[in-house]
């Protein structure tokens, strides 16, 4: 007997079991071979360089270029998941993801690869919106802190799949068979994308809303999510958390330690290695705090983004020429917060945002910290020219991205907070008086006689 699909009058929370974490599983196998392309150039950043015989501000234009189209497609994927389904849009995301790497392989000219990481890069940016939108379809509300820390760790599993595989397998092979071979991972999960994902449990299809068209129904989307206050509160911690370990990760991570603190390329990829490990601990020990503590999630950012400048500015303030190692470690370790720290900022889009909105909503907050990535990567890559490669005055540029970002939460954080609050209210009835003691909540619900 085929079940009926719930009323969204009566929507009811899906159930999660093995189902759930299989079919969710393809979904992040899909995210985390997005994540090794998208992070590939990070390892191989010295190597482009000479390939394609640019400088500091043009070898930071590859990754410029691919988070710039990163960013400005997630309103859109957003809009094609809440319109589309997940399916269509991943299946399309590792199509484009696969091609644009193996385009990279074979790019004979700078002009080429660049068009190629802009591919690779609207691949890329289809894929996070659609896991995260498969883990509020099958799985309860409860568990959406916990499945999004999940599906960053997963991520950064991929990140680390880049740093201890294809590095040594680019020195090597070299470039082509390196980035050619990788692009077989595409293929590997596309398949099994096609024939086994479904976008949610029999029963629990989305709200007709989230898929009719309509007139105006981009402008609404977009327009509803913005005005949230949750919404836009998300996309400022996202943007404030997530971008030093990006920069670092996706590009300039191993110059500055190569070139800046005078260590060997394996001791620099053993530290981004444990960016990466760190990041996978953390994600785990976030997402079960703010699971079980919502009132977490503020202290939790803005813990992440003081510690984080405190670390970078004891890096470039240290006397002598290079950090001592110890120094080096603890920054890396700490930059290994900065992923899970960004997550926080869906759990404040989330709530404030319906379920068929919830696409649009993560594509905005999603936004954040690959803006604040983009523009630190061109900021240091301008300065390096400009001031001889020196890596302390251009990683300065952190601080002001920073600064700007916990500007914003501060702002924000009241009226999101205030707002989320009235919505649960709304769907959990007010709380008790806690100065009344004795009666149960359901005591206090009765009226009181005059």
């Amino acid at each position: 007997m085929t079940a009926e699909p719930v009323p969204a009058s009566v929507w009811r929370d899906p159930p999660g079991g093995r189902k759930a974490v299989a079919v969710w599983s393809l979904g992040v196998a899909v995210y985390f071979v997005a994540v090794i392309f998208r992070t590939s150039l990070g390892v191989a950043g010295l190597e482009a360089a000479d390939r394609f015989h640019v400088n500091a501000s043009a070898l930071a234009a590859f990754s410029l270029l691919q988070l710039l189209v990163y960013a400005g497609m997630q309103v859109p994927v957003g809009l094609m998941v809440d319109r589309l389904g997940t399916k269509r849009v991943l299946t399309l995301g590792a199509v484009l993801f696969t091609a644009g790497q193996l385009g990279f392989a074979l790019s004979p000219s700078y002009g080429m690869a660049l068009a190629a990481r802009a591919l690779l890069g609207c691949g890329d940016a289809m894929t996070f919106i659609s896991v995260l939108r498969l883990g509020t379809r099958w799985f309860p509300a409860r568990r959406g802190p916990l499945m999004a820390q999940l599906a960053g760790l997963v991520g950064m599993a991929g990140n680390l799949v880049s740093t201890l595989i294809l590095a040594p397998v680019l020195h090597g092979v070299g470039w082509i068979p390196a980035f050619a071979g990788s692009a077989v991972a595409g293929l590997v999960v596309l398949v099994p994308l096609v024939l086994f994902l479904r976008d949610h449990p029999q029963g629990y299809e989305p709200a007709p809303a989230a898929s009719g068209a309509g007139r105006g129904f981009v402008r609404r989307q977009i327009r509803d999510a913005w005005q949230e206050p949750g919404t836009r509160l998300g996309l400022w911690v996202h943007f404030t958390t997530q971008f030093p370990a990006m920069v670092f990760l996706l590009l300039w991570g191993m110059p500055f330690l190569v070139e800046a603190q005078g260590l060997a390329r394996t001791t620099a990829a053993g530290l981004l290695t444990l960016v990466v490990a760190s990041n996978m601990g953390f994600g785990l020990l976030y997402g079960q705090l703010i699971g079980r503590r919502q009132s977490a999630r503020i202290p939790l950012a803005l813990g992440t983004v003081g510690l984080t400048a405190l670390l970078w500015a004891s890096v470039l303030v240290c006397p002598g020429t290079h950090a001592p190692m110890w120094l080096l470690v603890t920054l890396c370790v700490v930059l290994g917060t900065c992923g899970p720290a960004s997550m926080i900022g869906f759990d404040f889009a989330r709530p404030a945002n319906p379920a068929e909105r919830q696409g649009t909503a993560s594509g905005i907050t999603n936004m954040g910290g690959f803006l604040a990535s983009m523009t630190t990567l061109l900021a240091v890559g301008i300065l390096l020219d400009a001031t001889g490669d020196d890596y302390r005055i251009a990683f300065s540029s952190v601080f002001v991205v920073e600064a700007l970002g916990v500007a914003r939460i501060l702002r924000l954080r009241g009226p999101a907070l205030a707002r989320e609050g009235d919505r649960r209210a709304a769907v959990l009835g007010p709380a008790p008086d806690p100065a009344l003691t004795g009666p149960s909540r359901s005591d206090l619900s009765r009226p009181t006689p005059a």
